[in-house]
């Protein structure tokens, strides 16, 4: 058994994990981020308690945390985190003093996109997972191993440039792909269409649910909204823009797509394929498979546990 936990902005999530990757029992607490690093430390630790239930701690050969930020995963140090606010954290270490128990520190998109290649790709010898959220994020698994760069923060994927000199990112630069193909970007999108465009029903849709969100253009699309479906396609396409960059840079046997963003479906995926079949550079061999994430918001736990086994 191992545990595996996803610390996020707004939640701490946890589960007890098996050595297959089946997740036994989970629970979520809140991360309230704004609070003292070893607070929210403890209570990782207490809620991996609770999530480990009656099973002893002997049967549990290790925690894996997965973290927002770049992580040394050999000391078990965050280095530098910004959506939690942490600054050379010996995370491994602070951890230990609240449950004493082998741990291994990734960073929060690579225990995903292990969480995801566990699952639907383990036979592949080349993955790339991209998680469409309120940032890009993503992993690269290579020969069944989470390639971390020289330095442990590779595989940054939201931030390659998208459009030179473009919309300003969260990370100080202009364009990243993150500024255009994150929900955060989609929703800025949204609003400014329904502002150039009153007619459109998503005006009255706004009005129904409170406030713009990733599914307003979708569902706006589907019911036949023009300006909605302009949103949708012009999204997609800078989506389809960074998986043909990647695509082309390491052609991998298997991309899969997650996040919230990725729970459309064939209304994302089918478009994107397109796109991106027609307008990658490899045009004489073998495809890429591109696929829809399985596991969603439980790609962390299972990720961050199974990486605590290698």
């Amino acid at each position: 058994m191992y545990i595996g936990i996803d610390l996020g902005g707004t939640n701490i999530a946890a589960g007890l994990v098996d050595d297959n990757g089946r997740i036994i029992h989970k629970d979520s607490t809140p991360t309230l981020s704004e609070r003292p690093v070893e607070e929210i430390i403890a209570d990782m630790a207490a809620i991996a308690r609770k999530v480990a239930g009656d099973t002893p701690l002997s049967e549990i050969h290790g925690v894996g945390i997965g973290c927002p930020g770049t992580v040394d995963n050999e000391t078990g140090t965050v280095i530098y985190s910004n959506n939690i606010v942490m600054d050379h954290v010996p995370l491994a270490e602070i951890f230990r003093r609240h449950l004493d128990l082998p741990v291994n520190l990734e960073n929060d998109a690579n225990a995903a996109a292990y969480g995801e290649y566990i699952t639907c790709a383990k036979d592949k010898k080349s993955f790339v997972f991209m998680t469409l959220g309120t940032g890009v994020g993503g992993g690269i698994i290579l020969d069944g191993n989470i390639w971390r760069g020289f330095n442990g923060a590779g595989a940054e994927i939201g931030h390659s440039t998208l459009i030179m000199g473009g919309e300003r990112c969260t990370c100080g630069k202009c364009g990243c792909l993150e500024s255009y193909a994150s929900v955060t970007a989609l929703i800025r999108q949204t609003t400014e269409a329904i502002e150039a465009h009153p007619e459109s029903m998503m005006n009255e849709w706004v009005k129904k649910h409170g406030k713009v969100n990733g599914r307003t253009s979708f569902e706006c699309a589907e019911l036949g909204d023009e300006v909605a479906r302009q949103v949708c396609d012009r999204y997609i396409q800078y989506v389809a823009e960074g998986v043909c960059s990647i695509i082309n840079i390491l052609q991998p046997e298997t991309f899969v797509i997650g996040g919230g963003i990725s729970r459309e479906g064939d209304a994302l995926l089918t478009p994107l394929k397109k796109y991106v079949y027609k307008n990658d550079f490899n045009k004489h061999m073998p495809k890429t498979d591109i696929r829809i994430a399985q596991l969603f918001g439980d790609a962390g736990i299972v990720g961050a546990a199974m990486a605590a086994k290698i």
